[in-house]
């Protein structure tokens, strides 16, 4: 009998073979590759996408003030508003990055930042997934992998934390695979992390969750659950090592306590309105897991549920899901023996000179990528326009503007009302603002009184501009298809007391 069954396995593997052989797939591979991993990334990186948020202004200008001062600041150096007040820089890594990348080529030199971020968490996923995985299931997945985050495109500090969160969790799924605990070099990637961007937190989540299917797999072995607990107690001190200490470690948990994160995009929850592609997506996921109906550990179940639940409550999130699906998913669906197919990556030689190949394509790609010019759309994201049209004489005055505004104010040497660092400006500040914003006339002449505004810079469409054009003591002096500004009448040439003589005054707070 057990003979019968030998032959039985040796037939099934006979008939498999042609399908699994490494020639087979490496036309297709290399397709995948080329496609996936360096040529989508840089049509992604394009002008409609790397400027089209406010924030990329002023995270750029944090990038300038750290390489001229030596420094990460610890208070707000930008808003008249807000003078003095701490400021925990958290994502300062990412912003001299950016700021290295403008300098040298402009947008261009942001696409290609962002281009590159892109090609490093494909990489990843490309080489993690290779082996387990046929080239149908890696083009689905690079898809919808895409298809999710293209609306988070865009030159700011969460998409250099990508390739973090993939590489670490590849990683981890790596050394669980083949029952060994991670070595403790490793939690160099979270210190890196924690001084790029804050949702290093996710890299705690997911070495939680696969330690557990490690030591459950290990049957609760005492020695495999001390390795695993060092090496999360290595990770969790190489985060603290970052340019704000403490600070810089709790404030992710920080931001997510505000009460006025409603208010801002990124932070709504995912609903089939403002996000249907991620919905469409989850349908057609969960109806190919009913189908092949696969087998999970349950750390990785519990990593999967909780990502969701994260992404269904913020936006944001969406992007960590996805990320985690993407590695563990596919695997589980594909068909069996891709394994089988040996060294899909050929001899040493061989692996060597592909690498070779792919890295100078890369720097070809990339390199195209800085040398043609970007110049974005004109729109609140840029505002070069309104910009242009404040008078000298109003430049140093305060200003009340839109949230969206304040980061391409700051990046033109104009101190913001308000800009897009909610959280140092808390939840008090933002309340009022959002009143403001929604044409409550009372509560913006008591901020005129209290800030000295002297002129407004509003979007089109805003609710108090037609307070402002009503007034008799404002008066629009420029307004195109972007916003407009109002300059309070008989205040064009007086100056902005100081912060010393604000401190003075009852009314500036």
């Amino acid at each position: 009998m057990a003979d019968d069954h030998a032959v039985a396995r040796s037939a099934e593997r006979a008939i498999r073979a042609p399908l699994i052989r490494p020639e087979r797939y490496g036309f297709f591979d290399k397709l995948i590759f080329a496609v996936f991993v360096l040529a989508v990334p840089v049509f992604l990186a394009s002008p409609w996408t790397v400027f089209r948020d406010g924030d990329v202004s002023w995270h750029l200008a944090a990038g300038r003030w750290i390489l001229e001062h030596g420094r990460v600041p610890s208070t707000d150096p930008f808003s008249f508003t807000m003078p003095g007040k701490p400021w925990v820089a958290h994502e300062w890594g990412a912003e001299v990055l950016f700021w290295v990348a403008y300098r040298a080529a402009g947008f261009a030199g942001l696409a290609a930042t962002v281009a590159a971020a892109l090609m490093g968490l494909a990489a990843v996923l490309f080489v993690y997934l290779r082996p387990k995985a046929g080239p149908v299931a890696l083009l689905v997945t690079f898809v919808v992998t895409y298809a999710v985050l293209m609306p988070f495109i865009m030159a700011r500090p969460h998409v250099l934390a990508w390739p973090f969160l993939v590489a670490w969790s590849a990683f981890l799924f790596h050394y669980r695979d083949r029952g060994r605990s991670p070595p403790l070099t490793l939690a160099l990637l979270m210190f890196l992390w924690a001084n790029v961007h804050g949702s290093y937190f996710a890299g705690f989540i997911v070495a939680g969750a696969t330690a557990l299917d490690a030591v459950v797999s290990a049957k609760w072995d005492r020695k495999i659950i001390g390795r695993w607990f060092l090496f999360g107690m290595v990770s969790l001190a190489a985060t603290l090592l970052n340019a704000n200490g403490i600070a810089g470690f709790l404030h992710p948990f920080s931001i997510s306590s505000m009460e006025t994160l409603p208010g801002i995009a990124e932070w709504h929850p995912s609903t089939s309105t403002n996000t249907p592609i991620f919905f469409v997506i989850l349908i057609i996921m969960l109806g190919a897991l009913l189908l092949k109906r696969p087998t999970f550990r349950v750390g990785e179940l519990c990593l999967l549920l909780l990502t969701l639940a994260m992404a269904l409550i913020h936006v944001r999130h969406q992007s960590v899901f996805i990320i985690l699906a993407a590695l563990i998913i596919p695997p589980k669906l594909a068909s069996p023996g891709r394994e089988e197919a040996g060294n899909l990556f050929g001899t040493a030689k061989e692996a060597r000179a592909s690498i070779a190949a792919a890295a100078v394509a890369a720097a070809l790609m990339l390199g195209s990528r800085t040398m043609i010019p970007i110049s974005p759309k004109e729109t609140f994201a840029n505002p070069r326009g309104l910009i242009a049209h404040v008078p000298t004489e109003l430049r140093s005055q305060p200003v009340l503007n839109e949230y969206s505004l304040g980061g391409p104010l700051i990046l033109a040497g104009i101190r913001p009302f308000i800009d897009g660092r909610a959280d140092m400006y808390g939840d008090d500040f933002f309340k009022d603002y959002m009143k403001i914003v929604d044409g409550d006339v009372p509560t913006f002449e008591a901020a005129v009184r209290k800030y000295g505004i002297s002129w407004t810079m509003l979007q089109t469409g805003n609710r108090l501009l037609p307070a402002l054009d009503a007034s008799r003591e404002w008066r629009r002096i420029y307004s195109d298809s972007v916003g407009v500004i109002h300059v309070r009448r008989g205040r064009s040439g007086q100056q902005p007391p100081s912060c010393d003589e604000h401190a003075k005054r009852e009314d500036c707070g």
